[in-house]
């Protein structure tokens, strides 16, 4: 039987679109660029990735963690800690990361108990330089300088990804998207990448 009630999310993440997968019977987050979710319910995390990157991370002791999704590799700009500033960095990789290993510090985990998993980075914006191998570069080395092992990834190609996480046990199920039958993805980081420019500043992977 499906139990549609939803668990109560963690404070600020309140106006992240959730909802209740039917197929697989979970309460699940959905986020966009320039969004994170973290989750300590056993929750799924879903997203659609093109040059864009995620990172799941979790602790895999206590099963509390999440995923971010952003654009852009780094931002100097930054000003406090309130929701608007997050809204307007999270769209780059250094405050995405930031923001996100903290919510789960801040819900628990340990930093020596992380574990972090990396996907997206496909070239699909075929009209601008390659931003999914910069935000691969980035993330790489933002996580070495951390001193967090990615221990599995699906980064780089031509194509963009469904991604679905599942933080409380580490698994993944991920599924390439052929590009040439479906653009989505590319027109809708197009309009993103514009909107940036016009604003100041445990498992394995299981293919589906």
């Amino acid at each position: 039987m499906i139990n549609a009630v939803l668990p109560k999310p963690l404070k600020g993440f309140e106006h992240v679109n959730r909802y209740w997968d039917k197929r697989l019977d979970v309460a699940a987050a959905k986020i966009l660029p320039g969004e994170f979710y973290v989750s300590t319910q056993g929750e799924m995390i879903a997203t659609v990735l093109g040059s864009c990157i995620s990172a799941c991370i979790r602790d895999r002791v206590i099963g509390i963690g999440g995923m971010n999704h952003f654009m852009l590799p780094a931002s100097n700009n930054h000003s406090s800690w309130s929701v608007n500033d997050i809204n307007e960095s999270t769209r780059y990789g250094n405050w995405a990361m930031e923001y996100l290993i903290n919510a789960i510090l801040k819900a628990g985990g340990k930093k020596e108990n992380l574990e972090v998993k990396l996907f997206g980075g496909g070239q699909v914006l075929t009209n601008m330089t390659n931003i999914g191998a910069r935000n691969i570069e980035f993330a790489v080395r933002y996580l070495e300088q951390e001193g967090l092992s990615v221990v599995a990834q699906d980064v780089g190609g031509n194509y963009p990804r469904k991604v679905l996480y599942f933080p409380d046990t580490g698994s993944v199920k991920m599924r390439k998207i052929k590009k040439q039958h479906n653009n989505t993805v590319e027109k809708r980081e197009e309009v993103y990448r514009k909107t940036i420019n016009q604003q100041p500043s445990g498992g394995d992977v299981e293919l589906f």
